[in-house]
């Protein structure tokens, strides 16, 4: 019997290395493609900004110029940051409050069915765009990043300073 268990306990061990071996490459993933996303969207709206301000200003969003060159940028500088991985967190966090905005203005009715039609829920443009801006949030951009990169680089030229003294 110990030694049935000491299998599965050896076996387990090789599939969470396995599983946890994929964090990094997802991350890369969930960044590439959403940070895509994002720069594809706020493109868009920087290269049709009459049409983007008009929306605004139909939704009543105050200064709806302000914030419409302010949102255009974010989710295009934003875009091209996310998928670098390059203050990840703090442009995630930036990202996510721009789509629970989104949600909230412009697609309430499929924030409010969050519970009762989940099929809405889902299906509204913010929220694909809300769920990887808060992965990247939570979890970090990954070990496949400028973010870990300059991370690392610090540590070594700290390290090295310190050695020095």
């Amino acid at each position: 019997m110990k030694s049935l268990l000491s299998k599965i306990e050896a076996l387990y061990g090789w599939f969470i290395k396995a599983v946890n071996a994929l964090q990094s490459p997802f991350l890369l993933a969930i960044r590439l493609y959403w940070g895509w996303q994002f720069w594809q969207s706020g493109w868009a709206h920087l290269t049709n900004m009459a049409k983007f301000i008009d929306f605004f200003t139909g939704l009543g969003i105050p200064a709806p110029v302000l914030n419409a060159y302010f949102i255009a940028t974010l989710e295009t500088v934003g875009g091209i940051l996310l998928a670098l991985g390059l203050g990840s967190r703090l442009i995630s966090l930036l990202l996510a409050g721009d789509m629970l905005v989104a949600f909230i203005v412009a697609d309430r009715e499929a924030l409010l069915s969050i519970f009762s039609d989940t099929d809405k829920f889902y299906a509204a443009a913010p929220y694909t765009l809300l769920f990887a801006s808060l992965l990247v949030l939570i979890f970090g951009p990954g070990k496949l990043s400028l973010d870990t990169v300059i991370s690392s680089y610090l540590k070594k030229r700290e390290h090295s300073a310190a050695a020095a003294r």
